[in-house]
């Protein structure tokens, strides 16, 4: 989870020529009083203050607020959670005026922080606040998730309403963290059978997931009517993660992103899990290129973090492994589709919502920022200069090296520059705050 996989996916959306098809914007940090229409006010005061320096001073809230290995306190925490956290409701704040189609904050996608506590590396839950922003304008919600990991979060905070629709599929069962996500929790109340959960087991395969993915989510789109759809993009369920256990390529793991766009519905992307950072970075730039329609090379053109890939040979996509044991057999996918279409069947059909005042935005989009020079530095990057933008919009100094990796220039495969824009727009977030490291 550490920052550094969000500055690799920027330079490769860069080096592709991808940023030329959209808008690039800095994140509007999210306030304390953003965070708190989902999370209680003393944790959020508690995010806000602690330090590595002072967290001595806070050993029960240490504890209250399940601080731990996996949740860690860290320099500029506060400053972490703000930028990804206000990614994603800008993102969702551009999808409510229509000045986008699609958004995406690949920083963003924490599904498992709580009201009131941390948990699996997660600290505010970025995409709850994002779809009760996207409530303000549309009366149904979809929410998907990806990631290997069921998206409890999410789940947890919506359970008992009708507005939002939460769909997760992830590896269940063997204690595997979180240790939720059974087919058989589908909400309560006014949200009954507005939780669905597709549990799996190891090693599923791209056709096996699909079998899965499309007829579900085709008939929870035909009866539920989502007027806006967030899609969680966990990349920890893609082979060779190093927590994860499916065996997923990136080309399986896109065609959930080109079936959700396929509906032209105004469609949030958002990033989450992944542990090896070379497919992280690959497969959320990959993700970019289909949400623009974008034809990509699958050699890597060359940019600052070229040795990050040599182990995959320098190539876009991530294959599945040969010969990896496939452990949803035929009869166990047919049981699981048959056990949620029937829960789709009762789920309400596209319910509605009396006549409301309309809270305000939870930001100005007047004062969202756009990264105007992103073309330019981006260039200096490819011309071998050193510069370049992070996803903060300022300088990186990294220089890249052409002998690092042989390919002429005449082999990449980048977009031309009269390519017209999307009304897509792109959030950078949080890679240049914590440790950096190789995962």
């Amino acid at each position: 989870m550490k920052p550094h996989r969000i500055r690799m996916t920027h330079s490769l959306i860069l080096h592709y020529g991808l940023y030329s098809q959209m808008d690039v914007y800095k994140p509007t940090k999210a306030r304390p009083e953003d965070m708190t229409t989902f999370h209680v006010d003393d944790y959020v005061s508690f995010l806000r203050n602690v330090t590595p320096d002072n967290q001595q001073k806070y050993k029960e809230q240490l504890q209250l607020y399940n601080i731990d290995d996996d949740c860690p306190i860290f320099d500029n925490l506060w400053e972490y959670n703000q930028i990804y956290t206000g990614a994603s409701i800008g993102g969702a704040v551009k999808l409510n005026h229509g000045t986008a189609d699609i958004a995406i904050n690949w920083s963003g996608g924490l599904h498992h922080g709580k009201k009131g506590e941390a948990s699996g590396f997660c600290y505010t839950n970025d995409i709850v606040l994002a779809i009760l922003e996207l409530l303000k304008y549309h009366q149904r919600v979809l929410y998907i998730d990806i990631d290997i990991h069921h998206g409890d979060g999410v789940e947890e905070a919506f359970l008992t309403t009708n507005r939002v629709l939460t769909l997760s599929f992830h590896k269940f069962g063997n204690g595997f963290f979180p240790g939720t996500g059974d087919i058989d929790n589908i909400g309560y109340g006014a949200g009954k059978y507005c939780s669905l959960n597709c549990p799996l087991n190891d090693g599923i395969t791209d056709d096996a997931y699909a079998s899965l993915f499309k007829p579900v989510v085709g008939q929870v789109m035909q009866r539920y009517r989502p007027e806006a759809i967030v899609l969680q993009c966990g990349t920890d369920s893609l082979s060779g993660d190093r927590l994860g256990a499916f065996n997923l390529s990136s080309r399986g793991h896109a065609a959930c992103v080109e079936y959700m766009k396929s509906f032209n519905i105004p469609l949030l992307l958002l990033g989450g899990g992944g542990y090896r950072i070379a497919n992280v970075a690959r497969c959320w730039a990959y993700e970019t290129g289909v949400a623009l329609g974008a034809d990509m090379s699958d050699n890597l053109p060359p940019n600052e973090y070229m040795e990050a890939y040599s182990s995959c040979n320098y190539k876009l996509l991530v294959a599945p492994e040969a010969g990896k044991d496939n452990r949803n057999n035929v009869r166990y996918l047919d049981q699981l589709r048959t056990k949620l279409l029937e829960l789709i069947s009762h789920m309400p059909a596209a319910p509605g919502v009396g006549f409301h005042e309309r809270a305000p935005d939870g930001m100005d989009l007047d004062a969202m920022q756009r990264v105007v020079d992103v073309d330019r530095d981006a260039m200096d990057v490819v011309n071998g200069d050193g510069g370049g933008m992070d996803m903060d919009g300022r300088r990186m100094e990294t220089p890249f090296k052409q002998q690092q990796y042989e390919q002429k220039s005449e082999e990449r495969d980048a977009p031309p520059r009269s390519t017209p824009r999307h009304r897509m727009k792109l959030w950078g977030g949080s890679q240049d705050l914590g440790k950096d490291g190789d995962e």
